[in-house]
């Protein structure tokens, strides 16, 4: 089983549509730190709930995290402070990180810390035949839908996704 340290906003993204349990399905166990998941989830009403429910793992910070998200606390303006906590943990734990934030992911990649992000998740529940090709175009449609609302996702990626699953469905129906 692969760790990823977790981010709040791509856990919005999935729940904006409805469809929360699907990064579940990948064989990855997701932690956040404690305090995160006790302040940050709290909204829609039930997320925290419905995230430990479905295995998102709740840590403690190590020693060298604590010191760790001092430093980027301070090396970095733009995150949160729990932003710099699940940096530290990916950083401390050699992990993935899994965020959407543009300046954590830009300081991630100043740390030399992998990114993965909601894009990078459905591609690879897609990819892995984890789910179908319907419900991998449900889930682009609706985050384009819900894009500039609820998500700040690259339209340009995921009109690029489903462009693609879209055309090749093309191609083998006129075969």
């Amino acid at each position: 089983m692969k760790y990823i340290s977790s981010d709040t906003n791509v856990w919005l993204d999935f729940a904006a549509i409805n469809r929360l349990e699907i990064p579940f399905k990948l064989p990855y166990t997701y932690l956040m730190h404690e305090d995160a998941i006790e302040n940050e989830l709290l909204s829609p009403k039930e997320l925290r709930e419905n995230l430990v429910g479905l295995g998102l793992q709740a840590v403690e910070l190590s020693e060298k995290e604590f010191y760790l998200t001092e430093e980027y606390n301070t090396k970095y303006i733009r995150p949160s402070l729990y932003d710099c906590v699940a940096l530290a943990i990916a950083k401390a734990r050699g992990i993935t990180l899994m965020t959407g934030d543009g300046p954590l992911r830009k300081a991630a990649e100043r740390e030399n810390v992998t990114v993965i992000g909601t894009i990078g998740i459905l591609d690879q529940l897609f990819g892995g035949k984890y789910i179908q090709k319907e419900e991998y175009l449900y889930c682009l449609k609706a985050l384009l839908k819900n894009n500039g609302q609820k998500g700040r996702l690259p339209e340009k990626e995921l009109r690029r996704r489903l462009e693609n699953v879209e055309n090749s469905c093309r191609r083998i129906a006129q075969k």
